[in-house]
C-alpha cells in the first residue's frame, strides 16, 4: 500500500505539472504589458439613457433658436422621444441649470458615425470637420439670441458657458483635413481654462497652450472592454469613467456638477462595454478566412491577440522604435508636462475613483474586433484601407476621399480614394504635415501578395 500511495503521489504530482497552466509567453521584444486598473460597475440601460438624453454638457443654444435656424432632423436615428425626437443624434435637448431648454453637443459627435447609411454607435467619427474655426459662428449666434431674447435674458445666461468655451476652443482646434480629431489639444485647452481643484472656469488660461494641433483617429468604443489603458498611446490610466466624463468640462459650472456627472459615467461605461463590433456586411471566402487565420496567428496575434471561442488580448504597448509610426502623438504627451501635472494633481485624480495620465513612448497594439469598419488606419488615420496598411509601398502621400458614408470599399477594406500629387482641399490627406505621417507598421511588407489577400479576408471576419 505504501508503494501504491507513493506511485500515486508521483503520478499526480507529474500530472499536476503536465496539466498546470503554462507560464504565459514573454511579450515580444520592444513591447511592454499594460497592467489592468479596477473599474466601477454600472447599469448599461441607465448608461445608454444618460448618453443620449443626459445633461453632462448642460449649456448650449436655446432650443427655440436652434429649431428656428433649421438645425433639427427628422431622421431620429436613436429613436428618441420628446424634444429629442427631432434633434440630430449628436446633439441633445436638455435643461440648463437655470431651467432654460437648450440643445447641447453630446458624446456621439465623435463616437458615432453613419457607415453605408446605418448609424453605428461607438464607431469613431471620421467624417467630422474640424478644419474651420468653429468660433467664427459666435457673432452670428450672439446677434440672433440678442434679437430673440436680449443679452440679459435667461436664454442668454443658458447660452453663455457654451459661448465662452467655443470662443476659447475654436481657434485652437483646426485640423488640416476632415475626419481627424484634435482631442488631445481640446483637453489641454479646457484644462488651461479650469481651476485645478474645483474645475471652475478661468477666462485667462493657467497653462501655456501649444500652438500645434496634434491629431488622432477616434478608437471604436467596442474595443474598450478589452483594454487596460485608454487612448492609442495608453495615456489614460485608472478609472475609465472618470476619464470619459471630462467631456463635461465644456460647460459645467464646477466640481459640484462634476460629481453629479461622474456618478452617471460608471453606467455609461457599462453601456459601452455592451457594444459589439458590427459584422462584416459582405460575403466571406471561408477557405481564405481559414488560411488568413493561420497567417494572423503566426505574424500578428502576439501583439493584437486571438479571436474566436478562446479569445485573448495581451494589452501591449509597442515601443516607437519597433512600430515606427508617426511619433508626434506619443512624444507630445511628454512635452506637455504642465498639462500632465495639472491633471494628475486635479479633481480628476482624487480618490475613490482616481484617474491619471501616464505618458508612454509608444502606441498600444489595439484589439481588432470590427477592424473592417474602422478605416482609415493607424493612430492618426493616415492610411485609407487595409490593403495599403499591409503593404507600405502602396501608401499614398496625398490621398483624397469624399465625405460620403457609403463611399466604402469592402474589397480593399477602407475608404475609396484618389491619389493626388498635392493637397488640393480639406478632404485631401497630406502625410508630409506635422503629426500626419503614414510611416511604420511595416510588418505586412514581409508577406506575399497571396498571404496579404487571405489575411485581409480573415480580418474582415473579426
Amino acid at each position: 500500500m505504501t508503494l501504491t500511495l507513493l506511485l500515486l503521489l508521483v503520478f499526480f504530482t507529474n500530472c499536476k505539472d503536465e496539466l498546470s497552466t503554462e507560464n504565459p509567453p514573454a511579450p515580444p521584444v520592444g513591447t511592454t504589458p499594460i497592467p489592468a486598473s479596477e473599474q466601477r460597475n454600472g447599469d448599461p440601460d441607465s448608461g445608454y439613457d444618460y448618453l443620449v438624453y443626459g445633461d453632462y454638457v448642460g449649456n448650449g443654444i436655446p432650443i427655440g433658436a436652434f429649431n428656428l435656424a433649421g438645425q433639427g432632423s427628422d431622421e431620429n436615428l436613436l429613436g428618441r422621444t420628446g424634444d429629442n425626437e427631432n434633434i440630430p443624434h449628436d446633439f441633445t435637448a436638455v435643461d440648463a441649470p437655470n431651467g432654460v431648454r437648450v440643445v447641447a453637443a453630446n458624446c456621439l459627435q465623435c463616437h458615432a458615425q453613419k457607415l453605408n447609411g446605418e448609424l453605428v454607435v461607438g464607431l469613431g467619427s471620421t467624417l467630422y470637420d474640424f478644419t474651420n474655426d468653429q468660433s467664427a459662428i459666435v457673432p452670428l449666434v450672439d446677434g440672433v439670441l440678442g434679437l430673440l431674447y436680449g443679452n440679459d435674458s435667461p436664454e442668454w445666461e443658458a447660452y453663455e458657458p457654451f459661448r465662452r468655451a467655443v470662443l476659447a476652443l475654436g481657434p485652437q482646434l483646426m485640423t488640416e483635413v476632415v475626419g481627424v480629431n484634435p482631442a488631445d489639444k481640446l483637453a489641454v485647452v479646457l484644462a488651461a481654462h479650469r481651476n485645478q481643484d474645483d474645475l471652475s472656469w478661468n477666462d485667462d488660461p493657467s497653462l501655456d497652450i501649444p500652438s500645434e494641433v496634434v491629431i488622432t483617429d477616434v478608437p471604436a468604443w467596442w474595443l474598450l472592454k478589452k483594454k487596460n489603458a485608454m487612448f492609442y498611446n495608453g495615456f489614460g490610466r485608472g478609472d475609465f469613467a472618470r476619464i470619459m466624463m471630462a467631456s463635461s468640462l465644456l460647460t459645467l459650472q464646477d466640481s459640484t456638477v462634476a460629481r453629479e456627472v461622474d456618478g452617471h459615467f460608471a453606467d455609461v461605461l457599462a453601456f459601452i462595454n455592451t457594444i459589439e463590433a458590427p459584422e462584416f456586411p459582405g460575403n466571406l471566402d471561408v477557405d481564405k478566412v481559414t488560411q488568413g487565420k493561420a497567417i494572423f496567428t503566426e505574424n500578428c496575434a502576439s501583439c493584437h491577440g486571438t479571436y474566436g471561442e478562446n479569445e485573448s488580448y495581451p494589452n501591449l504597448l509597442v515601443n516607437l522604435d519597433l512600430v515606427g509610426t508617426d511619433p508626434i502623438l506619443a512624444q507630445s504627451n511628454f512635452e506637455y508636462v504642465a498639462y500632465v501635472d495639472w491633471y494628475n494633481e486635479s479633481w480628476f485624480a482624487q480618490p475613490p475613483f482616481a484617474a491619471r495620465l501616464e505618458p508612454q513612448n509608444g502606441y498600444v497594439a489595439p484589439p481588432l474586433d470590427g477592424v473592417w469598419a474602422t478605416a482609415p488606419y493607424l493612430h492618426n488615420g493616415s492610411v485609407p484601407d487595409l490593403t495599403t496598411l499591409l503593404n507600405s509601398s502602396e501608401r499614398p502621400t496625398y490621398w483624397r476621399r469624399t465625405i460620403d458614408d457609403s463611399d466604402y470599399n469592402l474589397d480593399r477594406v477602407g475608404w475609396n480614394y484618389t491619389t493626388e500629387t498635392s493637397k488640393i482641399d480639406n478632404q485631401t490627406y497630406d502625410v508630409t504635415q506635422f503629426s500626419y505621417g503614414n510611416g511604420g507598421h511595416t510588418f505586412g511588407d514581409l508577406l506575399s501578395d497571396e498571404e496579404r489577400d487571405v489575411l485581409i479576408e480573415y480580418l474582415k471576419s473579426l
